[in-house]
């Protein structure tokens, strides 16, 4: 309920044009199960084939009763999001916010930083601390940008390290869930590189990759120290340091020690709201990865030129179009917009999500004025004029 409460403050999306649905597959919780005052479904969490006949026949009912809506996924599980996402994109109007919406967030970070490092996509090396699903989403996209860049699907993927609980992940690691296997380095390729209890550590990865990304999606607090920050400012001259774990005791690391440990160097973005940091007499504006700077625009772009789906470029164009609202340049600059501006921001992101989807060929409205379109489409909430008779 509050995704949808925020696509209406933000993006003007009627309330009456939204509909809250979940899907309830059981519980393996034996005291839920054993209440008296439990509302779900008394029985076993179902999974496997029976599992995905459920999602399938959702998928069908929701799009023959409402054929134009956009489907807007949330905490699916990490063995589940990727998988259904990528079985089911092209074939219906699907939107994962966890994985695409706090992707394209930590990617509109991203195009912000590399206009203070004028660098592109390709030129960028990303460490992922956390490969679960927010961290794989984030690695999707920037791999996305990657090969819009002009990189092959393979040099990509070559750009990209993960780390989760057992360290950097590597393709000699039994059961590697489905979304992180693309991203499992060789092991031969690694196999001088210093250990600790036979995992390769966060420390070790930054010293023999030099990231210019490192994101932090762990809620391992701290685990961004000072020796962290300072192998990775050793590295590179301005560091993109994104620890998006919330809330505060869960954080990577405070803005204002990474800034401090990178010498103001390091252009930093957090998950949480964030005071102004000041070091060495220049104030930093801390920008916040708040995926409500995006999804809504994004929806309201998707419903305003009628894309038949979400395609990687959409996303993308809402990416540039949030990062588009900062002027970075600036030393101690944003890398994102305010949040208090939703509204405007939502309305930038349509068009321009609106306009890549006309590029893509899966828009089916045209509109000879898009800015006017999405004006158009986007309720006030305000109370009718009363004649009195």
């Amino acid at each position: 309920m509050g995704k949808l409460a925020v696509y209406t403050a933000a993006a003007g999306i009627h309330p009456e044009r939204t509909i809250a649905v979940n899907l309830d597959c059981g519980t393996d919780n034996e005291a839920l199960l054993n209440d008296p005052a439990y509302l779900g479904n008394r029985h076993a969490r179902i999974g496997g084939e029976r599992y995905d006949h459920l999602i399938a026949e959702y998928l069908a009912i929701a799009t023959e009763l409402f054929p134009n809506a956009l489907l807007h996924f949330e905490d699916f599980g990490p063995s589940n999001a990727r998988r259904i996402l990528v079985e089911n994109s092209d074939k219906y109007r699907i939107f994962n916010d966890d994985m695409q919406g706090t992707g394209a967030i930590v990617m509109a970070a991203v195009i912000s930083g590399m206009k203070v490092t004028h660098q592109t996509f390709a030129d960028q090396r990303l460490l992922v601390y956390g490969a679960g699903t927010a961290g794989t989403g984030m690695a999707d996209q920037i791999h996305a940008g990657m090969v819009r860049a002009g990189l092959s699907e393979q040099e990509a993927t070559e750009r990209i390290w993960l780390i989760d609980i057992n360290g950097l992940v590597t393709d000699d690691m039994a059961d590697l869930p489905n979304y992180q296997q693309a991203y499992a380095r060789p092991a031969a390729q690694v196999a001088d590189w210093a250990r600790n209890d036979g995992h390769i550590g966060l420390l070790e990865t930054v010293r023999q990759v030099k990231p210019t990304v490192l994101i932090g999606t762990s809620t391992d607090h701290n685990a961004f120290t000072q020796a962290v920050i300072e192998a990775m400012s050793a590295g590179v001259e301005r560091p993109i340091v994104l620890p998006l774990s919330n809330p505060t005791e869960k954080i990577e690391a405070m803005p204002a020690d990474v800034i401090a440990w990178s010498k103001g160097r390091a252009l930093v973005a957090t998950g949480i709201p964030v005071d102004p940091v000041t070091y060495d007499g220049t104030t930093y504006t801390i920008g916040q990865g708040n995926n409500a700077l995006l999804y809504p625009g994004l929806g309201l772009g998707t419903i305003v030129s009628g894309a038949e789906h979400v395609t990687d470029a959409m996303l993308l164009a809402a990416a540039e179009a949030v990062a588009g609202q900062v002027d970075p340049s600036a030393l101690g600059a944003a890398l994102l917009p305010e949040v208090a501006n939703l509204r405007a921001s939502s309305a930038t992101v349509a068009v321009a999500v609106a306009a890549q989807a006309a590029a893509d060929g899966v828009a089916t409205k045209q509109h000879d004025n898009l800015v006017q379109a999405v004006q158009d489409a986007m309720w006030q909430p305000v109370y009718a004029d009363i004649q009195p008779r």
